[in-house]
């Protein structure tokens, strides 16, 4: 059927507003359900019981969990669709009535097909005779009106035109909007069943993406992504509740991932994008896809086994795909705890299982250790950016050059401005922990305007060196920069650019073992490294605390790696474990410190 303008002109848009309404309530519910499961059932199931028939029951109420995310999920995009369609058939409206409102101020008449008669006027220039009115259509050309009198056309005539016109593409734009929408509520609809597998959860992902594209500006434009963090943080609080309730769930990938905004809300938003992430990469065969989705799988499942009885709560303050992709995951809540690290992973770092694996576990560790010396702690581990990769190892180009340390270091900097804004304490206790090319991300922030925003200590592991010669220049002070450097290290001990540029290159293209075999030999009694002075060298000037030495790198069971990744773990290196967790703390006095290079 063909709408005419009097539909537009009658059309009820509260009762698309009101059925958005609706659906909005249905999508409260199914979040509060889930909610109620997973920080009341679960926890309670778990903390009581034990037995198949327990791990059966947590099983039902975990696949229930899925149903209601998923209901949660498209309800909400129901809600969107029927708001943004209502928003946009508005517009017309007003353009309609602000059309027809001036067609009867002209005392002109507006027909059912949109044409518009037009009066007679004055007489014509010669022989004064009135002008005839006449009508002007909306298949007729503006500006192309055959002229009435002798000379001029009726001055009525063009004024009609324009009136006929505007009509026209209020109706005609109106229509499109309705087909437009019409397509995706059509798609907007569940499959049969109790379970919801991952092909349903690729139809939601593409589901979320058709709305976003049918919504077009609705919404999307009110994000401030070129605001401050603080800023961000006054708009979401500004928000009412129901475009909240919108915002999370048609944009759960940019409120999740947007620095100011409280911690419980991107943690929400993002749990929620996790599951349109993963079923966005199930339907893909290709290699970085499949790597990414191993990697968002083990940080779902860690999400789904819940807390452990008096261990840091999990919190999801960022994911995304793109690039090597993003994963930023706190364990204890940053906007309450008084004590806040935030850890930069280095080379060969991406969104893959060994990352959600090993680099969760170095956070959570570190949480844990710190809340011995204050209960009031969190600790995140932060891939917000491409590190350099490298299939190896240490032979890789990106890893020689600054550039991604440089991109980092923004995206860093705004991050820790976040967490500036959204914590709650009066002076928290911020801390940048650098690990490997991590440690030049670091330096690179710090180089920025202000430094790191909020950030009183550095904490530097595993570096080959910041990008400055000398602790002072990080801008936290010398005295609140901290060193951890094993002995048998690879990475602590390649060699100054200055030394490759005599033939030392060319070993560290021939891989990591040449390269610290070389710089063995060629840094005797030099404290250069590939990007600066020695971070634990006296001449860097910070506080250089113990480490164990590490296994060596070249053994009888062969070639290890071990040195440079044991720092964090408590395990393999409780005396650096310990020292991380002291200087999160606050407690810096009680580090064990060991002498300069």
């Amino acid at each position: 059927m063909t709408l005419t303008w009097a539909q537009l002109r009658d059309l009820k848009c509260g009762e698309l507003e009101g059925a958005a309404d609706g659906w909005g309530k249905a999508s409260n519910r199914a979040d509060a359900g889930r909610d109620r499961i997973e920080t009341q059932l679960l926890n309670g199931l778990r903390g009581t019981q034990r037995g198949e028939a327990a791990e059966a029951a947590a099983g039902r109420l975990k696949q229930l969990s899925q149903n209601l995310s998923y209901a949660y999920t498209e309800c909400g995009l129901l809600r969107t669709t029927l708001n943004s369609m209502a928003h946009e058939l508005r517009a017309q409206q007003r353009a309609l009535r602000e059309a027809l409102d001036d067609a009867e101020s002209l005392k002109f008449a507006v027909h059912a097909d949109g044409s518009v008669t037009y009066p007679a006027a004055d007489g014509g220039l010669i022989d004064g005779r009135p002008l005839p009115g006449g009508t002007a259509s909306v298949a007729a050309a503006p500006g192309l009106l055959p002229p009435s009198g002798l000379v001029a056309p009726n001055p009525n005539a063009a004024k009609a035109q324009d009136i006929a016109d505007r009509v026209a593409k209020a109706v005609r734009t109106a229509a499109e909007i309705d087909w437009r929408y019409a397509r995706i509520l059509r798609r907007l609809k569940a499959e049969e069943g109790l379970k919801v597998p991952g092909a349903t959860w690729t139809d939601a992902a593409g589901d979320a993406a058709a709305v976003r594209d049918a919504a077009r500006g609705y919404l999307k434009d009110g994000i401030p992504l070129d605001a401050s963090p603080a800023e961000r943080k006054a708009w979401w609080a500004g928000l009412t509740d129901e475009q909240r309730e919108e915002y999370l769930a048609v944009y759960p990938d940019r409120i999740g991932n947007l620095d100011g905004v409280p911690a419980l809300v991107r943690d929400a938003a993002n749990r929620d994008n996790l599951q349109l992430l993963m079923g966005k990469l199930e339907g893909r065969d290709d290699a970085k896809s499949q790597t990414q989705l191993a990697g968002l799988r083990e940080i779902d499942r860690q999400l789904r086994a819940g807390n452990k009885p008096g261990g840091p709560p999990m919190y999801l303050l960022g994911i995304g795909d793109e690039g090597n992709g993003r994963a930023i995951v706190s364990f204890g809540n940053p906007d309450t705890a008084k004590n806040v690290s935030a850890y930069v992973p280095g080379l060969n770092t991406s969104l893959d299982e060994d990352f959600a694996k090993d680099d969760l576990k170095r956070a959570r560790d570190t949480a844990i250790g710190t809340r011995i010396h204050d209960p009031s702690s969190a600790a995140i581990v932060w891939l917000g950016y491409d590190a350099p990769q490298s299939p190896d190892g240490l032979g890789s180009l990106d890893v020689m050059g600054n550039e991604r340390a440089e991109k980092g270091g923004r995206a860093f900097s705004g991050f820790m401005s976040g967490l500036t804004a959204t914590n709650e304490n009066r002076d928290p206790h911020l801390t940048a922990i650098g690990h490997s090319y991590g440690s030049r991300t670091v330096g690179a922030a710090t180089q920025r305007d202000g430094g790191i925003p909020g950030v009183d200590d550095i904490v530097l592991v595993g570096s080959p060196g910041v990008g400055v010669d000398h602790a002072e220049d990080l801008g936290v002070g010398k005295g609140h920069v901290f060193v951890g450097a094993a002995e048998h290290d690879v990475v602590t001990k390649l060699p100054s650019k200055q030394q490759s540029a005599a033939g030392v290159v060319g070993l560290i293209a021939a891989g990591p073992v040449a390269a610290y075999v070389a710089g063995d030999i060629a840094d005797q009694g030099d404290d250069d490294l590939w990007f600066g002075k020695d971070p634990a060298s006296e001449s860097f000037g910070a506080r250089r605390f113990q480490v164990d030495e590490g296994p060596r790198l070249i053994s009888g069971e062969g070639v290890s790696f071990g040195a440079h990744s044991h720092y964090f773990d408590p395990r393999r290196d409780s005396v650096s474990a310990n020292n991380i967790a002291l200087v999160v703390a606050g407690h810096p006095e009680k580090l064990k410190v060991e002498e300069y290079r």
